[in-house]
């Protein structure tokens, strides 16, 4: 008769062997798959990583690039509007002396009055040298980016909404505004009434 303690103790030493047998076969099989899967994880997580830092360092060039060009054409912008107050001032005091007076004028106004001219011609050639030049839109549409609307006229020389006259001239530095043009704006003439109308009846 067998001992039921024994044969118990029997089943179990016999199912620690199976595991312990069946136990070494897999494990090298995971051991060496589970490694290369983390490695080429590894690889695709470092290689993601590095296209990004490479795309940033691609913009950031980029928009140094951008900022240095910028810099170069609009850092002077104010001061060359604090400049044009002087080309505005020139051009007021030029313009006040029609053509009769300068014939008028003796020889030293003459030479006077061609100094400021000659002054005035090379403060706009400085200001071009460096990216800012003189727009005058007479006749042109009006465009609200460009223009300062100062006030409508009725007249029928120009289109209505097309400027009627320019009141100050515009200045342009680079591809930007550096103060628009103050105009006045055409507007349809109202018709005038006929001799028809102003008969009493």
């Amino acid at each position: 008769m067998t001992d039921p303690t024994a044969r118990q103790g029997a089943e179990a030493v016999a199912e620690t062997e199976q595991g312990q047998s069946a136990a070494p076969a897999d494990a090298p099989a995971q051991a060496a798959a589970d490694p290369l899967a983390e490695a080429q994880r590894e690889a695709a997580e470092y290689k993601d990583r590095l296209l990004r830092t490479l795309a940033e360092m691609e913009n950031l060039r980029k928009r140094t690039e951008r900022e240095v060009v910028d810099a170069r054409h609009y850092g002077i912008a104010g001061f060359a509007r604090d400049v044009l107050g002087v080309a505005d001032n020139m051009d007021r005091a030029l313009q006040a002396l029609d053509s009769e007076l300068r014939e008028k004028a003796d020889a030293a106004i003459k030479v006077l009055l061609d100094g400021v001219e000659l002054t005035e011609r090379e403060l706009h050639k400085v200001l071009e040298k460096h990216g800012v030049r003189k727009f005058s839109p007479q006749a042109e549409k009006f465009d609200p980016n460009v223009h300062q609307a100062m006030l409508e006229l009725e007249t029928s020389d120009v289109p209505p909404g097309h400027v009627a006259q320019v009141i100050q001239a515009g200045y342009m530095i680079g591809e930007r505004v550096l103060r628009p043009a103050m105009v006045a704006v055409a507007k349809a003439a109202k018709p005038q009434p006929s001799a028809n109308d102003n008969s009493v009846n």
